[in-house]
């Protein structure tokens, strides 16, 4: 795809090669947990630390994205997407593939630090490419296999991670070698993209947020819905432990496979479920989901029933991950897509960091049921919200039915 002369955008359609790279490489935004899940009780037991220090091994990478999530944002907004992802997924295979040889626990938390700051780039720059090169009814279709893809993802990976982690618990972070190819297929694949205007002198997170309450509401509850969504991720291990399952391929089978079915069967569905719902209908059936699975978390003790809390997991964040991407995209203007999508990336794993400090000393006095019946307060307080808010509906960029004129844009538009 050859730069115009004039540097604007040109409308041709991404290559299906570029389209799977992209998709595959969200797929990655997974593995910040869910491969270290399988093996995270025997980190806990080998290193000798508490449950809340586990759980730093699965959320440091939040603390990295919600220090210098708006700064990364910004370098996908100064300097276009190829080299910020292609670096971020670099970054990304060395600092998680550093868990193959650390000796100790401080180590290993440093280097969950620099892989969050590659994981941070590599979200930002998949949404960016993705919300630039698709609008419209199409866009929604896009979104919808970027969460199958995703959940997918979050299906092998794991199962991946639970049979190597029979090896030893170093071993799964070999999977996060997978940066490094990816990293060298942006460069190869991904045109050159033009560079943004520069933008006003101290222009940044805080003036984008700024006045913009529809923004600020929004990342609110991408806050919360990391601080929900993470008390499972973090203390399934030992809540399974307790009703005697600790093999840690069937932990990886209990943590990903029910969820990991329902978000595929979302996100084939999600563009056909557009049609009849709004995107405030959707968020708001994603958290009431989220909360009955915590209810059920809490109040379940038997390996069977179990499973419905991670199948109803799924079905919330097949919802709501393409429907607060689309949100969040069209609450600020198109200048400022990158930095926007980073405040996402930064809003989540921030929730997912706070989780353990939130959920865990209460956790520790108590159980986990009732921890867990506290962050299905926090889902009901959020839903109550979210009936209450005014949620509008993105403008319709492109035709309202998908047809053989719709054309994609080109990344360079973002």
């Amino acid at each position: 795809m050859a730069e115009p002369q004039d540097g604007r955008p040109a409308k041709t359609s991404p290559s299906p090669a570029l389209l799977t790279l992209l998709l595959f490489s969200s797929t990655l935004g997974v593995l910040g947990g869910a491969i270290v899940a399988p093996v995270l009780e025997v980190i806990r037991s080998d290193l000798g630390v508490s449950g809340t220090q586990a759980g730093l091994v699965i959320t440091t990478h939040g603390l990295a994205m919600a220090v210098l999530g708006p700064w990364v944002g910004r370098v996908f907004d100064r300097w276009g997407v190829r080299a910020p992802l292609a670096g971020g997924l670099l970054l990304y295979a060395v600092g998680g593939g550093a868990g193959l040889v650390v000796p100790s626990f401080p180590v290993l938390i440093a280097s969950r630090f620099i892989f969050g700051i590659g994981a941070g780039a590599v979200f930002t720059g998949t949404t960016v490419a993705l919300l630039a090169m698709y609008e419209g009814p199409l866009r929604d279709r896009v979104m919808g296999w970027r969460t199958t893809a995703t959940t997918l993802g979050g299906l092998i990976w794991p199962l991946l991670a639970g049979a190597l982690g029979g090896i030893s618990w170093h071993t799964p972070f070999a999977i996060y070698l997978i940066g490094i190819p990816l990293g060298l297929a942006t460069l190869a694949l991904l045109p050159a993209t033009a560079r943004a205007p520069r933008q006003q002198k101290g222009h940044g997170a805080l003036q984008t947020v700024r006045g913009n309450r529809r923004l600020l509401g929004l990342l609110s509850l991408c806050v919360a819905t990391g601080l929900m969504t993470t008390v499972f991720a973090v203390f399934l291990p030992q809540r399974l432990a307790q009703v005697g399952v600790s093999d840690p391929f069937l932990v990886a089978i209990y943590s990903v496979v029910m969820s990991a079915v329902t978000a595929t069967l979302v996100g084939l569905l999600y563009a056909r479920a557009r049609k009849v719902l709004s995107y405030g209908v959707l968020i708001r059936i994603a958290v009431a989901l989220w909360g009955t699975g915590l209810v059920l978390f809490g109040l379940v003790s038997d390996p069977v029933p179990l499973l419905l809390v991670p199948a109803l997991t799924g079905l919330g964040s097949g919802i709501a991950l393409p429907t607060l991407t689309v949100l969040v995209d069209d609450a600020v203007p198109t200048e400022h897509r990158g930095l926007a999508s980073s405040l996402m990336a930064t809003a989540m794993f921030a929730g997912q960091f706070a989780s353990p400090f939130v959920f865990g000393p209460l956790i520790g006095v108590t159980s986990i049921g009732t921890g867990s019946l506290a962050a299905g307060g926090l889902a009901a307080l959020t839903l109550l919200a979210l009936l209450q808010a005014d949620l509008p509906e993105p403008a319709v960029e492109g035709p309202a039915d998908s047809t053989e004129e719709e054309q994609p844009k080109d990344v360079r538009s973002g």
